[in-house]
């Protein structure tokens, strides 16, 4: 008992490590704005695939990557989330280099929401009428966005649901996270270095062109990406899955305050109610989901 109670304990820390990383994620993008979206996205990968590669070689899960590579099936699925990777990440991004991370913090808050409609639409699975009411609540909320800003919140939507379709895709390969992912920025890297050494043939690319402290943030651009899947994974080893899912506010609540305190970004009357819409719809889904795991989880009356 005592070691299991320890083991939650370690993996509440990984989960409070993981998600707050990635809370803080737009202050290192930030800091590279002046680099580029497309060529940062470039090292991000690029820099990613070689740290992933060094940790695959050091946990021995060589047989398991290449099991999946001489597998047809889970190759295409791993090509679909690859490019549905790729957009999340390119387009979270451009969102903060414009200064547009209300909406990213936007995107990651209905991102739980969007996965409760896919579940229904792809996967067969039932809402409830209170879980009904909170996606009704979150697409009212985008709604009112669309309206008085005269078009969609394309960052929030492009986040929300190609993370939400990733997370579909990947429930269905047969591959532990970081093998995931770094198959999908092996597959993607040709593109990635390709474009940046094109860049550095043109003579406009920043890395060692530039100085030494952007040189060194486009390296870190590797361990910003990996180190909080891997403690993402760590943490949802050694807690339930209900504490994880809890957790996963941190990341979108901390970027919304950087947006607002940090950034300076505007936080109008149309934020307030889009962004009270949607956390009431996530209050209600997480009550509800919590509800009903308990009555599951109730023993039985024989």
């Amino acid at each position: 008992m005592q070691d299991e109670r320890k083991q939650a304990t370690v993996g509440v820390l990984y989960g409070l490590a993981a998600f707050s990383f990635w809370g803080l994620g737009p202050i290192y993008f930030k800091a590279v704005a002046h680099v580029g979206t497309f060529e940062v996205m470039a090292h991000r990968v690029v820099w990613c695939v070689l740290l992933l590669a060094f940790l695959v070689t050091l946990v021995r899960s060589w047989p398991r990557i290449l099991s999946a590579l001489h597998d047809r099936r889970t190759l295409l699925l791993l090509a679909a989330s690859t490019i549905l990777i790729t957009i999340n990440w390119t387009t979270f991004i451009y969102g903060v280099n414009a200064g547009r991370v209300l909406e990213t913090s936007l995107g990651y808050f209905i991102n739980p929401l969007v996965t409760v409609f896919l579940g229904m639409i792809f996967l067969g699975e039932k809402l409830s009428p209170w879980r009904w009411i909170s996606v009704v609540l979150a697409f009212i909320g985008i709604g009112v966005m669309a309206v008085e800003v005269e078009g969609l919140p394309w960052i929030s939507l492009s986040l929300a649901f190609s993370f939400g379709f990733y997370g579909l895709v990947r429930k269905k390969a047969p591959l532990e996270s970081f093998e995931g992912l770094f198959l999908e920025t092996l597959l993607i890297s040709p593109i990635a270095l390709g474009f940046l050494l094109y860049l550095d043939w043109e003579g406009i690319g920043h890395f060692l062109n530039s100085n030494l402290t952007t040189d060194i943030l486009l390296i870190l651009a590797g361990p910003v990406t990996a180190l909080p899947l891997l403690w993402f994974t760590s943490a949802a080893r050694r807690v339930r899955l209900s504490t994880v899912g809890f957790m996963q506010y941190i990341a979108p609540s901390v970027q919304f305050l950087l947006a607002v305190f940090l950034f300076g970004e505007v936080f109008t009357d149309t934020h307030l109610i889009t962004f009270g819409l949607i956390w009431c719809g996530l209050v209600i889904y997480s009550g509800e989901s919590y509800h009903a795991r308990r009555q599951r989880n109730r023993p039985a009356v024989t």
